[in-house]
């Protein structure tokens, strides 16, 4: 409910902005899809050549993985709140720096295995069956708020006063920071089927390798500090 309310006094204060100049488009909404969810937007025109937006986005995605021997059902949620400002240089073709203002963009899994084996830092275990192997990974970005940078063609408040119209096509990064992988895992490990199995939350050997499981991953997620954002918009001009 707060993220609403978030994205209705945006709504109100675009809005409220409104141009001095009664020739430049007031007021348009946009459905989107992209990269960060599907959403919608406001727009309003400040200049001949430019907007400023302010968009929700909302996703969410559940699937069963493997990661080195670990069977994991995890879901992925993408919730964010931006604004753009849109500058028109060639027509249709704009430049849009803009902020996400709330970035809540994360990852959860969870596993269960029964006398499997797999992969901790590099040192193969096999899952107790008397005391199975479970746990839990959380996925999340260094930064809450997220610069971005896009380059598009469309324009959901087209300055054509017959046309209601819009499209808009865009491309471009959300800076996030590094992704931070935690995994928290209980249950007895052995060194083969059944043959030294120790308490993973008290054996320090086994702590490290988790410790090291989590380095791996985040190195493997590392690039994803830069979000690749595309979108597709359709919008439509209110006045």
């Amino acid at each position: 409910m707060r993220r609403f309310s978030w994205f209705a006094v945006s709504l109100a204060l675009v809005a409220g902005s409104l141009p001095a100049q009664d020739s430049l488009p007031r007021f348009g909404l946009g459905l989107k899809v992209s990269t960060l969810g599907a959403g919608i937007e406001a727009a309003t025109a400040v200049t001949a050549k430019s907007n400023v937006r302010v968009g929700f986005n909302d996703f969410s995605y559940s699937d069963n993985f493997t990661k080195d021997g670990i069977a994991y059902g995890g879901t992925l949620s993408l919730r964010s709140f931006e604004a753009h400002y849109d500058q028109y240089l060639i027509g249709g073709l704009h430049i849009s720096p803009g902020v996400l203002l709330y970035d809540d963009n994360r990852g959860t899994a969870s596993a269960a295995l029964s006398g499997q084996s797999f992969t901790l830092g590099g040192a193969t275990y096999y899952s107790s069956v008397s005391s199975p192997v479970t746990g839990n990974g959380t996925l999340g970005f260094q930064y809450k708020t997220a610069p971005e940078l896009l380059i598009g063609f469309g324009n959901l408040l087209p300055r054509s006063k017959r046309r209601r119209f819009g499209v808009d096509f865009e491309a471009g990064v959300a800076y996030q920071g590094s992704p931070s992988v935690a995994l928290n895992l209980n249950g007895s490990a052995c060194t083969g089927p059944g043959v030294n199995c120790q308490n993973i939350a008290t054996t320090p050997a086994i702590q490290s390798n988790v410790t090291a499981q989590q380095a791996k991953i985040n190195g493997d997620l590392k690039a994803f500090k830069y979000y690749p954002v595309i979108s597709l918009a359709f919008g439509y001009k209110f006045r």
